[in-house]
């Protein structure tokens, strides 16, 4: 992987980590439930008018539109609505990954191998003493939710991986289509008219100006440009190369949180977070890098290394993504 190609990938996980400081700053202007179908609307109209719907089942789509964009972001930004940090949510949503291998097991009858199954038990173990933490700071309730956000991205995963699309940036431009009509229809049931039309005044404040640039934010960095660069590094390079960028995301949206909204993080957090994170990328391995199977390939590589010279790479030629995506399912994290 060329170092612009390493540059452009970690430009897409600092996109990533920053959109959580964009998302607080909508929400101190726009009720939770409606900014998500906001958000949503403005990347939905333009999709249906200008961009060819992708050659995939409807099911996978509206499954993919409802985990993903639906589910996730209720929670995610209900939770953050409520209490949630924007730098610690970056951290909890990761959990994602595990959640995927697991329903992949469950739903899917995918093998799980040993590294898969040891990421997951230390993934939850980080899970548990971030929530431990939470259970004692009176703050559990928007951790939950946060993890029912992960869950919701895990199924919009698993119908991901069934569309098998050869065009993922155009699957989750249409994906954006589902959430706005159920969404709004929740927000109007739920927060009221009256707080949809409270919204829009004080525009021209601080609060109002501050949520309008998280919004463009969202919508123009954190989708488009965050997934367009994202989709194109997957199409031509290994998932397994790729997708460990995404491991950057807390990083940056918990130090992004702590200098712009000084949000500090306990020690424990950092411990589960480390934890957490050092799961998702263990099980982002195949197999453990000492596996005895490595050594017939091994035998192998000369002849394979006149066969690649002979024969171009081709972006279909490459290895398909690993049993547990991180963001490379959800190209626009938030």
């Amino acid at each position: 992987m060329p170092i612009t190609h390493r540059l452009l990938a970690a430009s897409v996980a600092i996109m990533w980590g920053l959109n959580f400081l964009a998302i607080d700053a909508s929400l101190a202007q726009f009720p939770p439930y409606f900014l998500v179908a906001f958000r949503f609307a403005l990347i939905a109209i333009p999709t249906v008018l200008l961009v060819p719907l992708p050659k995939v089942k409807l099911r996978w789509l509206i499954g993919y539109g409802l985990g993903f964009g639906t589910l996730q972001f209720l929670f995610l930004y209900w939770g953050m609505a409520i209490g949630m940090p924007a730098g610690l949510a970056s951290l909890v949503l990761q959990t994602s990954a595990p959640f995927t291998v697991l329903l992949g097991a469950t739903l899917l009858r995918e093998r799980v191998s040993a590294p898969q199954l040891l990421g997951i038990l230390v993934a939850v173990a980080g899970l548990t003493v971030v929530g431990m933490h939470r259970a004692g700071a009176a703050a559990l309730v928007p951790f939950l939710l946060t993890v029912a956000g992960a869950f919701g991205w895990a199924l919009g995963n698993i119908c991901n991986r069934q569309a098998r699309t050869t065009e993922p940036l155009r699957l989750t431009l249409w994906m954006s289509v589902v959430p706005p009509l159920p969404m709004l229809a929740l927000s109007l049931a739920v927060e009221g008219p009256e707080a949809i039309a409270g919204s829009f005044t004080g525009l021209a404040s601080t609060t109002g100006i501050l949520a309008l640039l998280g919004l463009a934010y969202t919508v123009l960095i954190g989708t488009v440009a965050g997934s367009g660069i994202w989709s194109w590094l997957m199409a031509r390079h290994p998932a397994g190369v790729v997708a460990p960028f995404s491991l950057l995301v807390p990083v940056v949206g918990i130090t992004a949180a702590w200098l712009v909204l000084g949000q500090a993080v306990a020690w424990e957090e950092l411990l589960g977070g480390a934890l957490l994170v050092g799961g998702v990328f263990l099980g982002s391995l195949s197999r453990f890098p000492w596996s005895p199977l490595r050594a017939p390939e091994a035998a192998q590589a000369p002849e394979a290394s006149r066969t690649s010279a002979a024969t171009p790479v081709t972006p279909s030629a490459a290895p398909a993504p690993a049993a547990l995506p991180t963001a490379e399912s959800t190209h626009d994290r938030d």
